[in-house]
């Protein structure tokens, strides 16, 4: 199963952090899946690192790295992706969501048929199949 990486997950996986789930792990873990990650996360890292060295102390170079090293894929931003956010679509009674990053990686998932794993709430509320709540 091709398996991409929300930013959370994907910098928790690195880090060995403690908000990793064990279900999480688990699926990263299982040779059966390919796990990517995207240009897109590396974006957010690095605009997030900048703007807040403090909070985010990781930069978008050392996520790669590790990433590599760890045999994750990178996932590069194909235009159908893009196109694709004209259909995405929530309910109106759901929270708002307005991180344009999480929308894209929901596009990526959906366009490379992939699973999404994820850690936030607000994205189930897109009601898709593709993601994966951990």
């Amino acid at each position: 199963m091709k398996i991409l990486l929300d930013t959370h997950i994907l910098i928790w996986a690195l880090t060995n952090n403690l908000f990793l789930s064990d279900k999480a792990k688990e699926i990263i873990l299982n040779a059966d899946n390919e796990i990517y990650y995207s240009i897109v996360s590396l974006w957010e890292v690095e605009i997030k690192h900048i703007s807040n060295p403090k909070n985010l102390t990781i930069s978008s170079k050392v996520v790669a790295n590790v990433a590599e090293l760890s045999g994750y894929n990178l996932l590069s931003l194909n235009p159908l992706s893009i196109y694709k956010l004209q259909e995405l679509k929530r309910p109106d009674s759901a929270p708002r969501h307005k991180d344009p990053f999480d929308k894209i990686l929901i596009c990526q998932a959906i366009t490379e048929n992939m699973i999404l794993l994820t850690h936030d709430h607000l994205i189930l509320d897109y009601n898709l199949s593709n993601i994966l709540f951990v």
